[in-house]
């Protein structure tokens, strides 16, 4: 199906895709919540966590859904760049969680996730060595704006101890995000996503495990509400949205998926409205309607199909 066709009656495949992906990590808020109000476990250590039972819960389904084939393919070709592609997902989530603790969640949010869509849409135009659009600019500012508004009405202007460094670290999450959005789209649409999501899952859990023995502080815990979310970190925000993350790229430029994933904090203000009594006020619809408005832009862009490059290659990584 060509993206022409998949876009007559709705939004294309990949940008759905997509968008369930960020509304899966816009659940994470909360869960990450429920596990900081029962355990002593730190942001590292939870992260690291997520990604491993993520890894373990994506090597069960290559076996049980008869995918190894698929998974020795892409580690013959490109084993590099999908651990790479891993070991950078981790690291945007660290230096992100980094960024909330210095300069609070508001600054931290519309920088990191409003800094990639930007960097893409740059880095595209100078690629192809042309303006990117007055729709493509439309949609990112469109996009930028609905952030800060839901951004601002879900933290508020709460800031954190060390704004200097939380500012740091948040232009940093969001290069890392989007450079690791980059790479990970052309090898995508040449190669199986549950086999991708494997290997990029795995590499980012050995990144963050050592990472957490070097922070310190408790390494586990017994209380099973605090397991059960870990769990739901792992399959449901980690595995599967990573794996609906790298299906939708494969017919989706690196900026809408950007654009897509900012459903993220949508779903968490909206998450945070029906359990925590937080109320969105008027300025956070707004900013959620914009959003809507931006990723459905972002799915109307025309996007050239993988085609028979889907299939992974086999020459060096």
């Amino acid at each position: 199906m060509s993206t022409t066709d998949s876009s007559r009656g709705g939004l294309p495949v990949g940008i759905i895709q997509i968008s369930l992906a960020g509304v899966l990590w816009g659940t994470g808020g909360l869960t990450l919540q429920v596990i900081s109000d029962r355990t002593p476990l730190s942001f590292v250590t939870i992260s690291g966590y997520r990604m491993l039972i993520a890894s373990v819960a994506l090597v069960a389904a290559v076996l049980l859904l008869r995918r190894r084939a698929e998974l020795v393919a892409l580690l013959r070709a490109a084993p590099g760049t999908a651990c790479l592609v891993g070991v950078g997902t981790g690291a945007y989530q660290a230096l992100y969680f980094g960024a909330v603790v210095e300069v609070g969640v508001t600054v931290a949010t519309v920088v990191s996730l409003g800094l990639a869509p930007v960097l893409l849409t740059a880095a595209e135009a100078l690629r192809d060595r042309r303006h990117p659009g007055t729709r493509r600019v439309g949609v990112v500012a469109v996009a930028l704006v609905g952030l800060v508004l839901v951004s601002v009405a879900a933290g508020g202007t709460e800031t954190g101890p060390r704004p200097g460094l939380g500012v740091v670290l948040a232009i940093a999450s969001g290069t890392t995000y989007a450079a690791t959005t980059a790479l990970g789209r052309p090898l995508s649409q040449r190669t199986d996503p549950l086999a991708l999501t494997t290997v990029a899952t795995t590499a980012g859990a050995v990144a963050l495990v050592p990472a957490a023995l070097v922070v310190g502080g408790p390494l586990t815990t017994g209380d099973p509400v605090a397991l059960g979310a870990l769990a739901y970190l792992g399959v449901m925000t980690m595995a599967l949205a990573y794996g609906l993350l790298y299906a939708g790229l494969r017919t989706t430029s690196s900026a809408a998926a950007v654009i897509a994933s900012l459903l993220e904090p949508v779903t968490a203000a909206i998450v945070a409205a029906l359990f925590l009594d937080e109320r969105v006020g008027g300025l956070g619809v707004v900013g959620i309607v914009l959003v809507l408005a931006a990723v459905a832009g972002a799915g109307r862009e025309p996007v050239a199909e993988a085609g028979p490059a889907a299939k992974v290659r086999t020459s060096p990584d």
